[in-house]
């Protein structure tokens, strides 16, 4: 048995076990063992379990343990899998703490990826097939009425294809975020952003841990991430992890 495939089979727990952990993390988490917390909540990452909850507590454990570029990095990911309360309220906590607080940022994001974080992609896939079926069945039974009767299911016709074909635009837009967009959490308190790939390339600024950054491309060992205010330069590969 290979090391890979023996890794895989230890990494496999029951659903007791599974939820043991989930307990043993929650309980260390609250008695302030916040080293062996995260061990736990890790395991459960590891072994492909990590959901929103495990996310959550593991960011939220990251956070009290003043730790704030994982913390915002495993919150910013359970974000993407529940829109629940807590999450928010930990993850606005997280980003009142970070020195680099971006002025301008809403402005800087294109109109494509905020018009895909503010849209369920899920929703809206659904409401597509729906609208789009309906649209064509209402279609097929207006073109089998008489001639004079068609005006008033035509323009019902017309008004759903036109509502489906923008819920396919929104669909469309978000496939082209998810291939193109690549966001970032900076991890290290300090990292330094130079004005191209190498050691002694000139320091434009800095960014500090819980930042979210775009990479924009991959050099070696350094990436060109863009800030949302629009700043841009290369940094360490290793001193940013991928949402």
């Amino acid at each position: 048995m290979t090391a890979l495939v023996l890794a895989l089979v230890l990494a496999q727990y029951t659903p007791q076990e599974a939820q043991s952990l989930f307990v043993e993390g929650n309980d260390a988490y609250y008695k302030g063992e916040f080293a062996t917390a995260k061990e736990r909540y890790e395991k459960l990452l590891q072994a492909d379990l990590g959901g929103a909850d495990v996310l959550f507590n593991l960011g939220t454990t990251h956070l009290a343990a003043g730790e704030l570029g994982p913390a915002i990095l495993f919150l910013e990911r359970a974000r993407r899998l529940s829109d629940d309360d807590d999450i928010g309220a930990n993850l606005a906590v997280a980003r009142q703490r970070q020195v680099d607080q971006v002025v301008g940022e809403e402005g800087a994001v294109p109109f494509t990826q905020r018009l895909a974080e503010a849209t369920d992609e899920q929703v809206v896939g659904i409401a597509f097939l729906v609208v789009w079926w309906l649209g064509f069945v209402l279609l097929w039974l207006t073109w089998k009425r008489e001639a004079g009767s068609r005006v008033v299911p035509g323009l019902v016709t017309a008004l759903l294809l036109l509502v489906g074909t923008a819920l396919g635009a929104t669909l469309a837009v978000h496939a082209h975020v998810q291939a193109t967009v690549v966001e970032a959490i900076v991890m290290p308190e300090s990292a330094m952003v130079r004005e191209y790939p190498g050691d002694t390339a000139k320091v434009s600024f800095e960014v500090h841990a819980g930042l979210k950054v775009r990479i924009m491309e991959t050099s070696g060992r350094y990436v060109r991430v863009r800030l949302q205010n629009a700043l841009e330069g290369w940094t360490e590969k290793e001193g940013v992890v991928s949402l």
